[in-house]
């Protein structure tokens, strides 16, 4: 493991390709593995791209990666794909969409399973972030699967979060239900070549407008503040910003056409959350769940052994359904050793 390490640390792709295999693999040693990598981390700009499938999220990523390296920035590319029922592995070919930085050992892109995780992310994801930041990369793309209603776990992995939205697909409304306008700190009109794009900014500026005005604006957003006019940002009376208005940007992925703006207000909110110190709260928020979902991931394999170690659930399953107990007293049952260890 300490070898593997000192070959990704020293920048070496052959190891961060096996680190990344083992972490998603969730094999024996992982935790051991990313614990060493966590004090490398810190420096890279994650970004995670969402919205709806046919939107061009994957040709915007291929485009972002290719003009990244024209300005002499590293690259890690995290893909989400739908996972497979039989094997529980990616079952889409993003590489293949992904054809412009083919051959460029400074775009490190890896597919990974959503592994059924509602939010489209797993958690393997986010230590699979973590060892691109270790290795060095400069910036770091999550594409997230397009969901829709799930799409929301990016916030927890992500600095900045995108949500593409196509041209009058019908789409934004959605998003509005399903709570996808909340986490967004920039929106994109991709395909703005296309009819009624002029349409779509429109109604995104009017849902924006109408976050502002709900008594809970500022308190479901990505980072928790509040917004105003689009594109705008509020200053206090020393000029510092407090407020990240999500600007809504149009591009079209297929020619490269918008994505150096689109790039620039990513640095620009990279900046606001270093000036108004969200970043580090972020990062606190970020940590401190990361916490709560590793305590129920082995809280969760405690469960388990101590139901094999009873012989497992069938005996358990045969008294409710001839009705002598009920999976909440049986839940109670199983529990209680765990309850009364952590009470002593």
């Amino acid at each position: 493991m300490s070898d593997l390490i000192e070959e990704l640390l020293a920048g070496k792709h052959r190891a961060l390709a096996r680190v990344i295999s083992k972490i998603e693999d969730r094999g024996s040693g992982y935790r051991e593995l990313v614990s060493q990598l966590h004090e490398h981390t810190g420096n890279a700009t994650v970004v995670g791209i969402t919205g709806s499938p046919g939107a061009g999220k994957s040709t915007l990523v291929d485009k972002m990666a290719e003009t990244y390296r024209e300005r002499g920035e590293t690259v890690g590319v995290i893909a989400i794909d739908p996972s497979s029922p039989f094997s529980g592995g990616a079952v889409l070919g993003d590489r293949i969409r992904m054809a412009s930085n083919v051959g460029d050992m400074d775009v490190f892109f890896r597919s990974m399973s959503a592994r059924g995780t509602l939010g489209g992310l797993s958690t393997a994801t986010t230590d699979a972030v973590k060892a691109l930041d270790a290795f060095g990369k400069d910036r770091i793309i999550i594409e997230t699967v397009g969901a829709g209603q799930n799409e929301v776990d990016i916030v927890g992995t992500a600095d900045t979060v995108a949500v593409l939205v196509p041209p009058s697909s019908g789409d934004d409304v959605q998003m509005l239900k399903a709570g996808i306008l909340e986490i967004g700190d920039v929106f994109i009109v991709n395909k703005a070549d296309l009819d009624g794009a002029d349409r779509t900014v429109q109604e995104l500026k009017e849902m924006v407008h109408m976050r502002d005005a709900s008594p809970l604006a500022g308190t479901a957003g990505h980072h928790g503040v509040e917004t105003d006019a689009v594109g705008e940002q509020d200053e206090d009376d020393n000029g510092d910003d407090e407020t990240w208005t999500p600007p809504i940007v149009e591009t079209v992925a297929k020619t490269g056409e918008g994505v150096e703006p689109f790039l620039d207000t990513l640095v620009d909110h990279r900046a606001w959350l270093e000036a108004s110190g969200e970043l580090n709260a972020q990062r606190r928020d970020r940590y401190e769940e990361e916490i709560r979902r590793l305590l129920r991931e082995g809280a969760g394999e405690l469960i388990r052994e101590e139901i094999e170690r009873q012989g497992g659930l069938e005996r358990y399953v045969d008294a409710i359904v001839a009705k002598e107990t009920d999976p909440y007293a049986v839940t109670e049952e199983l529990l209680a050793p765990l309850r009364e260890s952590v009470r002593e």
